[in-house]
């Protein structure tokens, strides 16, 4: 019985030291202006993280991203621009940094694809549509053709008439 308390004692222990130190402080930066403020926070937004791959710098809890936000406060106190903010970041990280990549001959496709492909499904529904329309407009006959029609239809009124007047005379007979 002691054995069982003294095992379940450790577990919530090792539990609970485990979930407190997963807790990440939160950061309280001091900015000369609003201006900078805002600054701040539109990077650490526009930034990927490069851990979480899905989040970007103003919401992952991860070390690496709390060393950028850090890495982006120290620039920012020390007056660079925006730009030079992120081609640093770009420089270090990659492209993949950005959560809008630049259009470069490598992302090309990132940014036109969807046109591209958007074009081509709009080419093939007005294809499918014209020809639709080329059916429809094929179905009407030619003069020849109705007179045809209308031979047909009377050389075969005319058979089947034939064949009922006949039938009953033979099995009178």
């Amino acid at each position: 019985m002691f054995k069982i308390f003294v095992i379940t004692l450790l577990t919530y222990l090792t539990l609970t030291m485990s979930i407190s130190t997963k807790a990440s402080p939160v950061e309280t930066f001091k900015f000369k202006d609003e201006v900078t403020k805002i600054r701040f926070q539109t990077l650490t937004k526009e930034l990927r993280c490069p851990k979480c791959q899905n989040q970007d710098l103003a919401d992952s809890n991860s070390p690496i991203a709390a060393d950028l936000r850090k890495q982006i406060y120290a620039q920012l106190t020390q007056g660079k621009s925006d730009q030079e903010i992120v081609g640093y970041m770009v420089d270090r990280y990659g492209e993949f940094v950005l959560y809008r990549p630049r259009v470069s001959s490598l992302t090309y496709v990132l940014w036109f694809g969807p046109a591209v492909i958007l074009l081509f499904g709009a080419i093939i529904v007005v294809i499918i549509l014209r020809s639709r329309n080329n059916k429809e407009e094929n179905t009407e006959l030619s003069n020849e053709q109705q007179q045809k029609l209308k031979k047909l239809l009377h050389d075969e009124n005319a058979s089947s008439s034939d064949s009922s007047n006949s039938s009953p005379k033979e099995e009178q007979h």
